[in-house]
């Protein structure tokens, strides 16, 4: 295991490295930036702000800059937001967290119980009708289901806010802030469930169709355990085994997988900040959260390649 802990890790080190030299020089390749794009500064202003932040540098200078400041954890300052990125990060962040996490775990549960039994079911019309609601929801736009839900559930019937984390100007706190924050999530928590939904419950119930043809399966059966517990201990168990690979692109998924929901509802978390800095060409800001989703996908991948291994210590990875 400690061998294979060092290869990773090295493999971590020289694609993280690659990740930011494309990163950075991507973006300050890119013509203009917050600073010539502002129309408000004078040209005298501008040469000082670009002798300020050191955009008047060699970019290879520059880079050297932005790579000694990440490693210790310095991803710049957003010029938009006058603040460090980080800063920011830990402003913004744990919103975007909040919504991904729930949304991720009603998505694996709801995928798990629906692809275990329209596998069981095969060719029934539950099997049926789950197939033709997977391909509906895989193939309407996410914007349109969230213009949609505000249209019946926050217009219409008024059951839910339209958006936003809480409401226009909310003093609450303790339960009654939950309660608010519960009622402002459920909207972008049903759209990131439904997107999910679909390939994940087509992904579990064609692994399950593949398992229970299993002599093992078979066995399980002869002996005369219940039919739920040769679904859902024996052959779902192995089912998962595939599935680990998944947890590798859920991790980024966490803060970059909603960007259009969080802009849709108005929800105050990292992706509506990112989007934002596109319009103002914040290009610090930018550069250091597409750093912080590379970084967390190479961790997503080394977290499921371990997690494989010890599934299935067979597998050598």
């Amino acid at each position: 295991m400690s061998s294979f802990l060092t290869k990773r890790l090295t493999y971590m080190i020289i694609i993280l490295l690659a990740a930011s030299m494309m990163i950075f020089f991507l973006y300050a390749m890119t013509p203009g930036d917050f600073i010539s794009g502002n129309l408000k500064l004078s040209p005298e202003r501008k040469a000082e702000l670009r002798e300020i932040y050191g955009l008047n540098k060699p970019i290879l200078e520059r880079y050297g800059n932005w790579l000694g400041n990440a490693l210790h954890g310095n991803f710049g300052y957003s010029l938009a937001q006058q603040k460090p990125v980080l800063t920011l990060f830990n402003e913004y962040i744990w919103n975007s967290f909040l919504l991904a996490i729930v949304s991720t775990f009603l998505t694996w549960l709801i995928a798990v119980i629906i692809g275990v039994v329209a596998a069981y079911k095969q060719y029934s019309w539950f099997d049926t009708l789950v197939m033709v609601l997977i391909f509906a929801a895989m193939s309407v736009p996410s914007f349109f289901i969230g213009l949609y839900l505000i249209k019946i559930a926050a217009v219409d019937l008024k059951w839910l806010p339209p958006g936003g984390m809480l409401n226009t100007g909310s003093n609450a706190t303790g339960l009654e802030y939950v309660k608010e924050v519960l009622q402002h999530m459920t909207l972008p928590v049903i759209v990131m469930t439904l997107l999910g939904l679909g390939s994940l419950t087509r992904y579990f119930r064609s692994n399950m169709i593949d398992v229970i043809q299993q002599d093992y399966v078979r066995t399980a059966r002869a002996k005369g355990l219940k039919e739920r517990k040769v679904l859902f201990t024996h052959a779902l168990r192995n089912a998962l085994l595939p599935a680990i690979t998944l947890v590798g692109f859920e991790l980024p998924a966490l803060f970059g997988g909603s960007l259009i929901i969080e802009k849709i509802f108005n929800w105050p978390g990292i992706g509506q900040l990112y989007m934002q800095s596109f319009s103002l060409r914040d290009y610090p800001l930018l550069m250091g959260f597409t750093m912080l989703i590379a970084i967390l996908s190479v961790i997503g991948t080394l977290l499921s390649d371990i997690l494989y291994r010890i599934a299935d210590p067979r597998v050598k990875v």
